[in-house]
């Protein structure tokens, strides 16, 4: 067979129809990077502009409580009582009539509505918490509360009532479960007026990097679909990409939003600074990419922590080391190399340094800058 001949026919292929086979090779092996059959979706990264958590809060009355409620001698507590009283065709003459009840406690009630919002006739969990001083909510019931949004004037979005559960130690808040009831819907506006959506990278993957990934991985799935396509997704900033919903698909956008969703991509691309998460409530330190310290010395209390890089005369198997009480952090042989955040957490470690000590002196490395790492405050 000639060298340069189809195989089958035997006829030199043409130059043109060869470039093209290897451009459209090369486009496949691109999207097959880009959306690898195992891989995140980019709903896991991102969350559309409108699509945010809300509060929905009220106060109300737990009822039904075995003598360990405010007291009504309070006018703040006689009050909201002689009014729903009088609701319910009761009314009372003075607020002393009230003056010994002890059944009854003043709540703040709250509901967390989630991104894709709530439509009437749902159902979620709401959260009471005494605003006076009642002995426990135990055994209490909530008696219907409305619900309004965060904002003056929105109006009432669901009644909450319903058992009380407290949880743990402190027995001046609780959960009803399933005890909101909407009566109206609480949307969340997904397509501008313009056509577009937008997408809202999470603020722990928030950089430039990734929002120019997010914009080429949609481009270049719409072309694997039409080859002529014009760019549709474009990074705004380090947090969000517009991406431009085209005319064909503007009267039905729901497939076209959860196509886009759907994209998978291999997450290792992203190129995400360090960071270290501090929780100081849960005495928790997590440590995420390969975070690096300068050489320092650091002082906290009776603590004193020095990194050691060899001089440069000594072997890199005989470094010069300072015996002292200080616990000591080694860098590599080479002396412009920097400590590894591994080798204090050991020193911690081995000094036996309280976690919240642990979190000072990060901070304090942070502020010098000889720590290589974003802190995060959870």
């Amino acid at each position: 067979m000639t060298r340069g001949y189809d195989a089958i026919s035997g006829v030199r292929p043409e130059l043109p129809v060869v470039r093209a086979a290897v451009a459209l090779a090369a486009l496949f092996l691109l999207l097959l990077l880009a959306n690898p059959t195992h891989g995140a979706s980019l709903q896991e990264l991102v969350r559309l502009k409108g699509h945010g958590k809300s509060e929905l809060r009220g106060f109300g009355l737990v009822v039904g409580l075995p003598g360990s409620g405010d007291s009504a001698k309070d006018l703040v507590v006689a009050r909201p009582l002689a009014k729903l009283l009088e609701n319910e065709g009761n009314p009372v003459g003075k607020f002393e009539e009230l003056a010994q009840s002890k059944s009854i406690a003043l709540v703040m009630v709250t509901c967390e509505v989630p991104e894709t919002g709530a439509r009437a006739d749902d159902e979620m969990d709401v959260f009471v918490a005494a605003i006076n001083n009642p002995k426990s909510l135990d055994g209490g019931r909530l008696f219907l509360a409305p619900l309004r949004g965060p904002l003056p004037g929105q109006g009432v979005f669901a009644m909450a009532s319903g058992p009380v559960v407290t949880e743990g130690a402190n027995k001046n808040s609780g959960r009803v479960r399933a005890g909101a009831k909407f009566v109206r819907d609480v949307q969340t506006p997904t397509i501008a007026p313009d056509g577009t959506i937008t997408l809202v990278i999470k603020n722990a993957l928030a950089s430039w990097t990734t929002s120019q990934l997010i914009a080429s991985t949609v481009n270049q799935h719409r072309l694997s679909f039409d080859e002529t396509a014009a760019e549709i997704a474009r990074a705004v900033d380090d947090r969000t990409v517009r991406v431009v919903i085209p005319d064909v698909e503007r009267s039905n956008p729901a497939n076209f939003i959860a196509d886009i969703l759907g994209i998978r991509f291999d997450p290792s691309l992203i190129d995400l600074p360090a960071r270290i998460i501090v929780n100081e409530r849960e005495k928790a330190i997590v440590v995420t990419g390969d975070v690096d310290i300068s050489p320092a010395l650091i002082t906290h209390g009776d603590l004193a922590i020095t990194t050691v890089t060899p001089a440069p005369e000594p072997s890199p198997g005989n470094p010069l080391v300072e015996r002292s009480k200080w616990a000591e952090v080694g860098t590599s042989t080479r002396p412009r190399d920097k400590a590894r955040l591994q080798d204090l957490l050991a020193a911690f470690k081995q000094m036996d340094v309280p976690v919240n000590d642990q979190i000072a002196i990060l901070n304090m490395l942070s502020r010098t800058g000889k720590l290589h790492a974003q802190i995060v405050v959870d």
